[in-house]
Parts: C-alpha cells; structure tokens; sequence
C-alpha cells in the first residue's frame, strides 16, 4: 500500500478529523472538573513536597497528564458533543488509564471489541464515528474504517505521527526500519505498519545481539525464531540488515533508545567504514519531550533519599513501566498502582511489580518518619494522584493540608 498516497486521500476527506469542533469552552471545563486537581497544584506551588507529622511526600517535577494525551481526551469529549446521537467507536482505549477509558463508557463512546487477540470490526456501520486514540491506528485499520464509510476523528499524538514520517523516509530510501519498541503494543504496531522493511527491538540485549549479527553473521534460523512475530512478512537478516534507520516507540526509555541509535552507527561505521555510513545508517530524533521530561524527572526524584516510591498509571501504560524500572535500579521499594482504589485499609497494597502479575503487600508503609516520592504515567490525571497522596495520610492517620 501506498501510505502517503493514502494519507493524503484520507487528508481531503470531508470525514476524516484532526482537530475539534469548536466545543472548546465546554470541554475545557469538564476536563478540569473531572480530572485536575486543587491539591496537586499547591504541593506544585510549594516545590513539589508536602510534609505533615512524620510523613513527607515529594512530587516529581514533571508527570501525569502530557499535551498529546490532554488533547487526545479533549477530542474525544468534542467528538461525543458534536455527534449527540451518533454510534460512537474507539479503536482502543484512548489512553492507558482505567478511569479515563471508563468515563468514555459513561459517554456511551463503544470499545471495538477484542476476540482471540484480533479486532472484530463488523459491528462498524457505514456513518459510524470512529475514534483513533492517542497511540494511533495501523494503516490497515484506517483504510478499512474509510472504505467503510465511517466519520474518523484522528486524536494521534503528533509525537507518533513524527515517527510514521521517520520510518516512511528509511522506506522511500530503502533502509530497513529498526524500531525501539513492544512489537505489541497499539503505538509500535501502527507504527510498523507506515514502515516498509523492520525489525523490532526491545531493548539494548537484542539490539546487541542484531548488530553482532551484522557484523559477523550467524545462525538465520536462530535469528529469525527470535524476531518471529518482530518483523516485516519476508524479512531476511542476511539481505535487509545492510541499509538501516532507527525509529521509536515514543514511551521507551529515552536513554536507551539513544544507546541503541549509537550502537547502530558506530556498527554500520565499522562494517562498511565511516566514508560509507550515510549510505547505510540513517538517524532522526523521534524522542517524545513528554517523556523524556518525566523521565528526566524520576531521574532527579530517585537521587534524593526515598524510604519508596509509588508510581501511579495503567498496568499496560509502557511509560509508566518505565518510570517504574528507574526507581527499581536504584533500589527504592517500588509500587505501581493504577488507582487508590489499590491502597486497602490496614496498611494493605495492590500492587504491580515489574513483570509480575498483581500482588498484594501488608504492610507497605513503614513505621515511623517516611518520606514518599510520588509520580504518574503520562495518561494519569492530577485527580488520580490526589487520591493516593489523600489515601497514603489516612493510613497515616494525618490530614491533607499543605504547609
């Protein structure tokens, strides 16, 4: 499939939407009634720490909700304000954080249902509003939803459409995409599908284990059963490994990704020499700075001294698992929660460890003096996180009053 060709199809249709509908005024109050946060902002004002009695919580300088998701939420709002009657479909969940996804149900905004691990889209109707969310939507999806006939409104973050634009450049110079991602999450699966040739990568270990493949051959076979479902249909190690671009998953950790970007040049520099690297290597920045800022942040939290830390957002929000992953390196105690629905009585938590299915600790809180450090997935409301920092004091037994 032509992509640009489509896109720009799919660009001068009358039902395809990439802003909003004038509803501005009365979302915008919705949005900060239902999800911004009173006390959030005065522990801001204060420099992000709030002490009572013997508990000390410390905010990190950036988290919670980013530009791209406000927005996202924001259209989807306007969508169901201007459609009132209309059947309203999101391919996906908006954002990964239960309470905003489920406020959507309220709105009688309809999930594309999930059977076997594959969408079922034959309850789409001709003149059905669909919604794309944040992390975008494959190629595929999109063009079956426009031959359909349905009204699409696009919330893509422009952050994941920069990366589309990154990997139709490596496939109109016929480099072969490397992409920083989880082959299955929604963003790297829409992402893949504006690519032409890629290879997905988790992480550094398998970034290292492609380029010693580059470098000195090895075992296709063995190759290939690791990136079986990481790879584009014909994929061939031995021919497509020769001309390579790097693209990203924008919630990966960014400094890993910029390791990975590193280790590719300096392995195409020493397979075909530095004369020869722009004809085999091609590099563009398709780092979030959402991300990147909270990443940033947890990086500056975790120096200061932290009985634990508890990192707020949705159990499949990948950079909430990252922000999870920093605390756990420097060895904090570490609980991803997705709600204070998860915080019980009795000093009793919830909790996802990384890579691990939900577990539950008693006790969580130490006694005596504690001090908290506290941050959010970027699909997290400032609502959400007040809720934790007001169920945190009450095992405490102290009010939530800032100093």
């Amino acid at each position: 499939m032509d992509t640009k060709a489509f896109k720009r199809s799919l660009n001068n249709s009358e039902n395809y939407h990439r802003k909003g509908f004038g509803h501005d005024a009365e979302v915008s109050g919705m949005m900060q009634s239902e999800y911004q946060s009173n006390l959030i902002q005065e522990i801001r004002d204060h420099q992000g720490t709030l002490r009572r009695g013997n508990v000390t919580i410390r905010l990190a300088e950036a988290f919670g909700f980013c530009w791209g998701v406000e927005r996202a939420v924001a259209m989807a709002y306007e969508t169901r304000q201007h459609f009132p009657t209309e059947q309203i479909w999101i391919t996906n969940e908006i954002i990964h954080n239960p309470s905003v996804n489920q406020r959507l149900r309220e709105m009688q905004v309809e999930f594309i249902p999930v059977e076997s691990g594959m969408k079922d889209f034959s309850g789409i109707q001709t003149g059905d509003v669909v919604i794309l969310p944040a992390f975008g939507a494959s190629v595929q999806e999109m063009q079956l939803l426009n031959d359909r006939g349905c009204t699409i409104v696009d919330t893509t973050c422009p952050w994941v459409s920069k990366v589309w634009n990154t990997v139709e450049k490596h496939k109109k110079s016929s480099y072969t995409s490397i992409i920083h991602g989880k082959y299955n999450h929604e963003e790297t699966i829409a992402t893949s599908s504006f690519a032409g040739t890629y290879l997905i990568v988790l992480n550094l270990e398998q970034a290292e284990y492609v380029s010693q493949y580059i470098l000195e051959g090895g075992d296709r076979d063995e190759f290939m059963a690791k990136f079986s479902r990481s790879c584009s249909a014909g994929f061939d190690p031995d021919r497509d490994l020769e001309r390579v671009g790097i693209a990203n998953q924008t919630t990966m950790l960014k400094g890993e990704t910029e390791q990975i970007g590193k280790l590719f040049e300096r392995t195409m520099m020493r397979k075909y020499g530095p004369d020869q690297l722009n004809q085999h290597f091609l590099s563009f920045n398709t780092i979030c700075d959402a991300t990147q800022e909270r990443q940033d942040a947890m990086f500056k939290l975790v120096e200061d001294r932290l009985d634990l830390m508890v990192v707020i957002g949705g159990y499949n929000s990948s950079n909430t698992t990252h922000l999870q992953e920093i605390a756990i390196e420097r060895g904090i105690p570490s609980y991803h929660i997705d709600s204070a629905e998860r915080i019980g009585s009795g000093n009793r938590v919830e909790h996802k460890p990384l890579h691990r299915e939900l577990e539950i600790q008693d006790p969580w809180l130490p006694e005596g003096e504690i001090v908290v450090g506290i941050t959010s997935g970027a699909s997290t409301p400032d609502r959400v996180v007040e809720s934790v920092i007001e169920k945190i004091f009450a095992l405490k037994q102290l009010p939530t009053l800032v100093s």
